[in-house]
Formats: structure tokens, sequence, C-alpha cells
């Protein structure tokens, strides 16, 4: 998914404030589970929330894409990282918080697929744990036609990122163009992204089924994309 883009990833998200991020949803985290201190970040990318959260929490991070685990690798050193699926993995251990962010959820293909990754993370969580999702768009919050553009000016880094959306049935389909420009080469490059646009109840009810009680922000989360937080009931 990200093969090519890997190794760019933090410089083309540099603008985004991990710090910040991270210190909400511990506090979030917290205020429904007090003294929560195991956390398990699915889809971590390149681990830059899990480098802020390390500080509270006795971490783990899971990721399908090995490019993006081998940045992780790098930064958060002795942190356990694991390559595996959300719809499907086992870790045979519980977390007193499991978060999935940056929509990261809107990879998954469909509402079978929605149910069974939230039922993955929720089944992941101590008695009285908290699952913090930040979703993708939802269908009435999508707007196409749609161009955007992502620029980084580094002393020996340029990259231009252009991408343009469609939306088919309940995908939302980006063609990202890199143009990425070192001191020995310029070379372009495209990479395709699809993720599902789930109504707000589709959301609610994968949560619900899974066994948690829900709360949906949907102004909230560090992108105003929204944010479903998850409890499970109480030993």
């Amino acid at each position: 998914m990200f093969s090519r883009s890997a190794r760019l990833y933090d410089a083309i998200y540099s603008f985004k404030d991990y710090a910040a991020e991270a210190a909400a949803i511990h506090e979030l985290v917290q205020r429904r589970n007090a003294g929560a201190s195991t956390l398990l970040d699915v889809a971590c990318g390149t681990g830059a929330h899990l480098a802020e959260l390390r500080r509270w929490y006795r971490s783990v991070g899971l990721d399908a894409d090995p490019e993006l685990l081998a940045v992780a690798r790098e930064r958060l050193g002795d942190v356990e990282l694991v390559e595996g699926d959300m719809r499907d993995f086992d870790l045979g251990r519980r977390f007193d918080a499991v978060t999935c962010m940056f929509s990261s959820i809107g990879y998954v293909g469909g509402v079978e697929e929605l149910d069974r990754a939230v039922a993955t993370m929720a089944g992941h969580l101590e008695p009285g744990g908290v699952l913090v999702v930040e979703p993708w768009l939802s269908p009435d919050r999508i707007d196409v036609p749609h161009v955007g553009a992502v620029f980084v000016d580094e002393p020996e880094l340029k990259i231009a990122r252009m991408d343009t959306v469609e939306v088919s049935g309940n995908r939302s389909i980006m063609e990202l163009h890199y143009l990425v420009g070192r001191p020995d080469d310029i070379e372009h490059f495209t990479e395709r992204h699809e993720l599902t646009l789930f109504e707000d109840e589709e959301m609610l009810a994968a949560f619900r089924a899974a066994g948690l009680a829900v709360e949906h922000d949907r102004e909230g989360g560090p992108m105003g994309r929204g944010l479903y937080v998850g409890v499970a009931p109480a030993a």
C-alpha cells in the first residue's frame, strides 16, 4: 500500500502534531479507565503516535504494511511491533486501551470487515478497556470532484504529492501522484488507495455488536473527521 512512499510518510505528514494528539488520546482514555497502563496501537504506521504514547503506556504497535513497520522499528527501538491485519489478528493478550488512528479503519473493505475489525480490537481489551477509533469520511462528508496537494520543501528533499478522488458505491478511490526530488534524482510514481465511506450508524453498530458502550464525537478527532470511543464492560 505504501510500498514506495513509506520513507516519505513522515515528511509528508510533518504538519501533524503527534504530541498533542497523543496527549488528547491519553486524556480521554484516562477519563474512562483511570490508571490504564497498557496500550495497543492498531495500524500504527511509522510509529509517530507510539513515540509519544509510550511515555504513559507499555505499548505495542500493529500494522499490515511491512515497509511502514520498518520505519517504526527504527524510530521506536525496543517497542514491540507486530505485522498483522486489523480484521483478524490475535496477540493472545489484552490491553487497557486500543487505538486505531488517522482514518486507518477506512481501509477495511465493507461493513462485514468493519464488524470483524472492531470485534477483533474489542477482543483485545481488558475489562473496562477503551477503544479509540478515528474514522475516515462518511458518505455525506466527502466532496467530489476534488484535487488535493501536499508539498515538502527540505534542503535535500522536495515532494509534491497531488491526488484526485472519485466515489464508486461506498468506496472512495484516491490516485496519489508523487514527484520526489533529491540531489541525485527526481522520480515520479503513483499509488492507489481505496477507503470505505462508512455511515455513522454502521460505525456505531460495529461497536455495539462488539459489546462496547460507544460515544461518537462527529466533529472531534485530530483531523475533524470525528472520533468513536468504546468502553468494554467492567469485570
